[in-house]
């Protein structure tokens, strides 16, 4: 399943974001991150940015705002995003969360949504590993006292949360590491039945893609984890 994520990150920016911007229809995912920080006037980094969910949602309120991912397709959509806002005091560029185009210590806030993980996902005779390197840099880019803010996933399609196959060992290593955690629900609200059944077919697969249309799903439930840490 996670190859045929990793492909549409690479070819399929548009229908991506089609999907996404259905995504948290409630608005929890800023609630849940104003719980935890204050974004205002911080200079913040998105890491695995994507087309710019986070980033849009932040970049308003940040001093600066430097959105990475591996997919040059993706970061073209988080672009366009930023652009239509008309803020000057963004950056996107290519980047792998474990070596970032960055000074030392010079930001005030991580993010990353649906994104770490695959760190562990995509490496796993060496996830540990690849993680350690991922928390590393994170020591070396943020300020001391600064916050790391990780959105993963807890279950689409689930009305509580879950912990995937696939993220089994990614999970308990944030334990490890000192992260709290948290979980809120991050519904998707499509315009309708056939909407949500095109979209969830496309990104999660054919399981899902019935699921909703056996259900009846234009709001489709997803539960996300929230994890935080301080540095």
């Amino acid at each position: 399943m996670s190859e045929q994520q990793r492909q549409i990150y690479q070819t399929d920016g548009d229908r991506y974001e089609a999907l996404i911007s259905r995504e948290d229809y409630l608005g929890n995912i800023p609630r849940a991150l104003d719980e935890i920080v204050n974004v205002e006037g911080l200079d913040v980094l998105d890491l695995g940015a994507g087309t710019g969910r986070l980033a849009v949602m932040l970049a308003p309120r940040a001093k600066s705002m430097r959105a990475f991912d591996a997919s040059e397709e993706m970061l073209r959509v988080c672009r366009q995003k930023l652009e239509a806002g008309g803020l000057s005091n963004w950056k996107v560029e290519v980047a792998d969360h474990r070596q970032l185009p960055i000074a030392n210590n010079s930001a005030d806030l991580a993010v990353s949504g649906w994104s770490v993980s695959y760190l562990a996902v995509w490496n796993p005779d060496s996830w540990r590993a690849e993680l350690e390197k991922w928390l590393g840099e994170m020591k070396r880019v943020l300020r001391r006292g600064s916050y790391i803010v990780l959105f993963e996933s807890l279950g689409t399609g689930n009305e509580s949360p879950i912990e995937l196959e696939h993220l089994k060992d990614f999970y308990p290593w944030l334990g490890e590491v000192r992260f709290q955690n948290k979980w809120i629900r991050t519904d998707y609200k499509f315009e309708s039945i056939e909407e949500a059944e095109e979209l969830s077919r496309f990104f999660f697969g054919d399981e899902l893609g019935d699921k909703v249309r056996e259900n009846n799903w234009v709001i489709l439930p997803e539960c996300t984890g929230v994890w935080w840490r301080k540095i």
